[in-house]
């Protein structure tokens, strides 16, 4: 009889163990498509050649629960209608952003732009020097001719707790999958 029941125990440890393996792994699999995998598809031109229109990039979300962003970070933020854009972030919290003569400076100083990031010959808002708070940040778009950002009050100084997470990699089209950097 003492068979049986060992064999019982055995047969219900091993359905358990099976049963705990498999919640393990779904909860593991959640946690990286929340974490890393929400899809993002880029709408109009702001962010080209960087991210053209129709793109799908995925989006980092825990990026920002352990740092915040940086200077030139392709960034995710949720607009005050809901709406998701992506943009890159050119001001930092507490820095002052003015743009002039097509350039932009960042605390009176002449931003040093990575290659590829096109002159701002629209100034906006930034015409006169905007202030950026302790968590708020500027951002345009790559597009500048192309690109409703920061330079318009529409959107204007994006806070911290806007920012959904960073830019990290680039689904579709399949042709030009990569990892999308900082520059």
């Amino acid at each position: 009889m003492d068979f049986y029941h060992s064999e019982d125990n055995n047969k219900l440890r091993n359905w358990v163990n099976w049963f705990v393996d498999i919640i393990v792994v779904i909860a593991f699999a959640w946690f990286l498509v929340y974490a890393y995998g929400t899809q993002i598809v880029i709408a109009g031109n702001s962010m080209s050649p960087l991210l053209p229109s129709e793109d799908v990039v995925l989006m980092d979300r825990l990026s920002y629960d352990f740092g915040r962003p940086l200077r030139f970070d392709v960034v995710v933020f949720q607009r005050e209608d809901q709406k998701m854009n992506v943009k890159r972030v050119i001001g930092l919290p507490g820095e002052t952003v003015q743009i002039k003569n097509d350039e932009i400076y960042i605390d009176g100083e002449k931003l040093k732009e990575p290659e590829g990031l096109g002159r701002v010959s629209l100034s906006g808002l930034a015409e006169k020097p905007v202030k950026l708070e302790e968590d708020e940040y500027f951002l345009l778009g790559d597009n500048r001719d192309s690109s409703e950002d920061s330079r318009f009050s529409n959107i204007g100084n994006v806070s911290g707790r806007q920012i959904q997470g960073k830019v990290w990699f680039r689904m579709r089209p399949f042709s030009r999958m990569e990892l999308i950097r900082s520059k």
